[in-house]
């Protein structure tokens, strides 16, 4: 009896474990170059941007060496490489499957109509978790902020201290440890990419001579700049605006100062104590708040 049906079937038979051969080489083939094109793309993603990491480096508008900015591209591109890639055997392996099934004569109509309500119904459940997916293969190919950069997203502002495709942990000011989900960052303001400014601005005294306090300011910011251990940090010397503002008895300089990224809050630290010093050997009075003589909030004397 087995004997007959074998002999009755087996030009199907063979037939069908070709067929399915023939699906599982040509899935296999199809990854293997899916994977190629997706380790290809990415490699040239990633190697424009080091060329360009490269050229920021030889004109001193990157805190980073290349080196550094290089091993930092790597790491983006195997993890985007590997998604990718994972994505890409998913659906492959999903299809081949699919067609072997079809080629044991199951009927695939029902199968391919429940699939398709199942990830309607995923879809609609697990949106948010899509959502934050994207937001996250976004910002890693499009190189928005990586681990260790100062980074403001509304109300979490810090060091970035992980990223993941669904996740951003942020550590703030005061220790507190952020978990963002990429997909609910509207905005983010990188303070650590390209170069940055430091501002400082002064409220002199209304009675200052401002030609005179202009001098000692440009002198100040002068040696600053020309300091062996700010200097390396400056990318462009110190701008004095001039006068921003006037009132309640004082009148209001800026200061900017181009610095590499991450180096802005020192060097305004720096600066700001520099300018201090500078003002008490040439006599230049910084301004104190006026305070009312006269009504409710008047300042009683003795």
């Amino acid at each position: 009896m087995v004997t007959d049906w074998f002999a009755e079937n087996s030009s199907a038979l063979v037939s069908g474990l070709l067929n399915i051969v023939l699906i599982l080489v040509l899935a296999l083939i199809l990854r293997a170059v899916a994977g190629r094109m997706i380790t290809h793309a990415v490699r040239r993603m990633i190697g424009s941007q080091q060329r360009l990491n490269r050229a920021a480096s030889k004109i001193g508008r990157q805190e980073q060496g290349p080196e550094r900015a290089d091993e930092r591209q790597s790491q983006r591109a195997e993890t985007i490489g590997s998604v990718l890639r994972s994505i890409a055997t998913a659906v492959i392996a999903g299809v081949a499957f699919v067609m072997v099934l079809g080629e044991f004569g199951i009927e695939l109509a029902p199968i391919i109509a429940g699939a398709g309500v199942l990830g309607l119904a995923v879809g609609f459940g697990a949106q948010s978790l899509v959502k934050d997916f994207l937001a996250g293969m976004f910002m890693m190919i499009e190189d928005q902020y990586g681990v260790g950069d100062v980074v403001d997203t509304g109300d979490a502002v810090g060091t970035v201290e992980a990223v993941s495709l669904r996740l951003t942990k942020i550590r703030d000011l005061n220790g507190g440890l952020w978990y963002v989900r990429n997909g609910e960052i509207m905005r983010v303001c990188n303070l650590n990419q390209d170069w940055a400014n430091a501002v400082v601005e002064l409220p002199l005294d209304y009675s200052v001579d401002i030609a005179h306090a202009e001098r000692v300011i440009e002198a100040s910011i002068g040696e600053f700049a020309a300091d062996p251990q700010y200097k390396p940090k400056i990318l462009e010397a110190p701008d004095l605006n001039g006068v921003i503002g006037i009132g309640n008895g004082s009148v209001t300089v800026r200061i900017i100062v181009t610095t590499k990224p991450g180096a802005q809050w020192e060097l305004g630290n720096a600066l700001r104590a520099h300018l201090k010093n500078s003002f008490d050997t040439h006599g230049v009075q910084v301004a104190h708040p006026l305070l009312p003589t006269g009504g409710s909030g008047a300042v009683k004397q003795g």
